[in-house]
């Protein structure tokens, strides 16, 4: 005889199973289109600007402006990378507080739409960040869908769509995992891990199949690598190490030292802020003749198939325009300016060594140790560098250098993204008319 309340029982959890694969294969279709969008951006912009070097000077502080006005008027917390969201999102949920105004379809949208349109002005941002919120909101709309509140928490479902927008960015379902863990959240409940790594999987499959098994930043042949790497794995280290943690401090400065003119000022303009980082953004571009302008993604690829050498001064104008970016309030994420500025770092070691040809193994190294430095999550770092290169030669190297960037950056400043995620606070319980409708941080 058939147990009816197995019965139901089962059907319950394949309702749960097929509402997240749903919500998955989606997420990872949207973030593949959010890709294109922003390649198709950074296209348009290098093509309007060709030839044109007084042109960024219009687009890059009218498209700032525009878009941290929309962002301030219609899509407050969509600023910035989209990982603080991500974590103050899900310590917010943990304590049964509301976050639509940090996941939401609406984020998600404006996310897409803006974070492809600051492109358009040249500004130094990546999608991996935003694609980690976009995936969030797509499976937080997907928690109201299953059969009860309590098949799996809120706050796992936003930690497991974090991960999906690393997994489906990068086309690394390994690395959405260890993200998972490593910075989003540190925890997965036992009785849901397994349908919750089943999602990230999926989402990073569907990336895949539509994109093909590549990463933007091209892949990384290394030959035989012996002893003599390990110069370059410490010097590297701590190179990248005390630049990342640099780096890091100067992304908290606003949050470290709001008492400043400077930031009093971005506070009460935030539109004419933005405006004023345009012009610091191409200003930058024209001094560094382009590199700077971007994500990074087209130049870091030519770089590492060796099609291109990069002028000494391209780690520094990379460096300061991303710190710009981030300080403007547009949408966009650090990781692929993060992975450029160490692409540039490793490029130059090789060119100062006289390594011309086998420039490789500097470039991933510097690569894993600098992200690794300014996000603190080595081993996710390392995953992501290695999933470009093809064999297992540098595996070790690769960990050992993000392991040491990141002991060095983190003497530095706290973790960046854990810091970052103190500013979105939690809405009162009854706000009042004069209460501001999201819990958003200063842009």
């Amino acid at each position: 005889m058939i147990n009816p309340l197995r019965g139901r029982l089962g059907a319950m959890r394949w309702r749960v199973r097929l509402t997240l694969w749903v919500a998955a294969g989606s997420a990872g279709l949207i973030v593949v289109g959010f890709a294109k969008l922003a390649d198709r951006a950074l296209a348009v912009f290098f093509s309007v600007t060709t030839g044109r070097p007084w042109l960024p000077f219009l687009l890059a502080p009218v498209i700032g402006m525009i878009v941290v006005w929309a962002t301030q008027r219609h899509f407050p917390g969509i600023q910035g990378s989209g990982i603080p969201q991500i974590i103050a999102a899900r310590r917010l949920a943990v304590r049964g507080k509301p976050v639509d105004s940090l996941v939401s379809l609406r984020i998600a949208v404006g996310k897409i739409f803006f974070g492809g349109f600051a492109l358009m002005g040249g500004f130094s941002a990546g999608r991996e960040g935003p694609s980690v919120q976009v995936s969030a909101s797509i499976l937080h709309f997907a928690h109201r869908f299953l059969p009860h509140a309590r098949a799996i928490r809120a706050p796992d479902l936003i930690l497991a769509g974090g991960a999906m927008g690393i997994a489906a960015a990068f086309n690394t379902p390994l690395a959405g995992i260890v993200f998972a863990v490593e910075e989003l959240g540190r925890r997965l409940e036992a009785r849901t891990s397994g349908i919750l790594v089943s999602t990230i999987i999926l989402a990073g499959l569907v990336s895949t199949a539509l994109l093909g098994n590549y990463n933007y930043f091209g892949h990384l042949k290394v030959g035989e690598v012996g002893h003599e790497i390990i110069v370059p794995v410490i010097l590297g280290g701590i190179v990248c190490g005390l630049m990342g943690g640099i780096f890091s401090r100067l992304l908290l400065w606003p949050q470290k030292s709001r008492h400043l003119a400077l930031w009093r000022w971005r506070a009460a303009h935030p539109v004419y802020f933005a405006g004023a980082c345009g012009l610091a953004i191409a200003s930058i571009g024209w001094a560094g003749g382009g590199v700077s302008y971007g994500s990074g993604y087209g130049i870091t690829a030519q770089v590492v198939a060796g099609h291109l050498t990069l002028p000494w001064h391209a780690p520094i104008t990379r460096f300061l325009a991303t710190v710009i970016t981030y300080y403007s309030g547009i949408p966009g994420g650090i990781f692929a300016p993060a992975l450029a500025v160490g692409a540039a770092l490793g490029s130059n070691a090789a060119n100062l060594m006289g390594i011309g040809a086998n420039h490789v193994p500097f470039i991933a190294l510097c690569m894993a140790g600098f992200l690794a430095a300014v996000t603190q999550s080595p081993i996710t770092s390392a995953i992501i560098v290695m999933e470009m290169i093809d064999g297992h030669g540098m595996v070790i190297s690769l960990m050992a250098v993000a392991m040491i960037a990141k002991a060095v950056s983190s003497r530095l400043g706290p973790e960046l993204y854990q810091q970052l995620a103190a500013d979105f606070k939690p809405l009162p319980e009854h706000p009042s008319p004069h209460t501001p409708s999201t819990p958003v941080a200063p842009v």
